[in-house]
């Protein structure tokens, strides 16, 4: 055998090992190895997805990933998309970014360099924003489903959507609340000083105060905290009728709890990081009291969301978290653009998508100029007997009408 023969073959060897590489755990191509060698490239259409899918919120991630998993495979399953005549399977690529800011635009960079349609996520604004830039440089179109901080779509990129409530809907609402609804006259403030949850509490405080409440305490921890007795304790003294938490169920459901032993007998009010099953689940019987908001109709008043939670659960064995309706409407969305389109090509597809109106589980779905929903709904829940009852469903749907 000669040198160049050799260095031939070498390098096939090591192109193969690459792609093997290449393919993330919890993408499709990993589960298939064979994929790439029995589908040509152009006949299949890449979506990338990405969330926290370890660490204390990779419920969400998981939950998010499978909405999209359930959302391909159906189409897949129904003979796949028909692109300008053509029929073409969806591949999901799937990564985790940690919950982390610089790892999400490692994986941002990946999916460009894997030349992906479209991308489905991230999961949080702290990742969700830095990724963005990277998307909006590559014209990649990118739906998140569950970043709700402000700024994601106040860069004024032409690829960035979402298809929930952001926010400044949600904190106005939860202020509103809190000083017309239950009555709160003194307030303090919690916040996990990320993106989101500093966003939302941001926005909360706003709101509290045009409402005629008065912040007594601003306090903050951090997304890993779980004791938060010497915050508690600090707030105990302004003696406030109501707390306020930004961020996650991981802390709020410690939170709650600590509240209740050091006989803060106040109101504890959450977003959505803490209307979750996994918050129930981690307070226990402390649960019960706590108020929250979530962006969006109650899941099993969406407009297809009785049959969608049931082929969720028969799918994946459990029951839907919080976003994963989202990300299955993000995908049918953005495959819908593609067909409208006749092309899977971003550059083709995004004048679609930026004007399109979408029924989708979640209700109906189309876009403002910034690329947010239009007339988003935001659901107040509380706990009560150890379940998230629905106490109001402000925006959406009637809104809309």
């Amino acid at each position: 055998m000669n040198i160049t023969s050799y260095s031939l073959i070498a390098a096939a060897v090591m192109g193969l090992a690459a792609c093997g590489k290449q393919a993330p755990v919890g993408s499709e191509a990993a589960s298939t190895p064979t994929a790439a060698a029995e589908e040509p490239s152009q006949s299949v259409i890449k979506i990338g997805h990405s969330a926290a899918l370890t660490g204390p919120a990779a419920h969400f991630g998981k939950d998010n990933e499978n909405g999209v998993k359930l959302a391909i495979d159906e189409i897949n399953a129904a003979g796949g998309v028909d692109i300008g005549g053509k029929k073409m399977k969806l591949e999901m690529i799937s990564e985790d970014d940690q919950g982390d800011p610089k790892t999400a635009t490692t994986v941002a960079q990946r999916f460009v360099d894997a030349n992906v349609a479209g991308v489905i996520g991230h999961m949080n604004s702290g990742t969700t924003i830095p990724a963005s830039k990277i998307y909006s440089d590559a014209g990649i179109a990118q739906i998140s489903p569950s970043a709700t901080a402000v700024n994601y779509t106040n860069q004024g990129f032409k690829t960035a959507f979402r298809v929930m409530a952001n926010d400044a809907q949600q904190g106005k609402v939860l202020g509103q609340y809190a000083v017309s609804k239950l009555g709160a006259k003194k307030v303090a403030i919690i916040d996990d000083r990320t993106a989101y949850g500093q966003g939302l509490a941001d926005e909360f405080e706003i709101a509290a105060k045009a409402a005629g409440a008065q912040i007594v305490k601003r306090e903050f921890s951090n997304n890993q905290e779980t004791d938060f007795n010497a915050v508690l304790t600090s707030i105990k003294g302004s003696k406030p009728d109501l707390i306020f938490y930004g961020g996650m169920d991981a802390q709020a459901a410690p939170m709650k709890k600590q509240a209740k032993k050091l006989g803060l007998n106040v109101i504890i009010m959450g977003g959505d990081g803490a209307q979750t099953p996994e918050f129930i689940k981690l307070a226990g019987v402390d649960a019960d009291g706590m108020y929250a908001t979530s962006p969006g109709t109650p899941k099993d008043q969406l407009a297809g969301g009785k049959a969608f939670l049931e082929k969720f659960k028969a799918k994946f064995g459990n029951e839907v978290q919080l976003y994963s309706p989202y990300c299955y409407d993000s995908v049918n969305m953005m495959v819908k653009a593609m067909q409208e389109a006749g092309s899977a090509d971003p550059a083709k597809y995004l004048p679609k998508l930026a004007t399109m109106k979408y029924e989708g589980v979640t209700g109906p779905i189309s876009f403002d100029a910034k690329g947010d929903i239009n007339n988003g709904a935001i659901t107040v829940y509380t706990v009560k007997n150890g379940k998230w009852e629905i106490l109001e469903v402000i925006g959406g749907a009637a809104a809309a009408k």
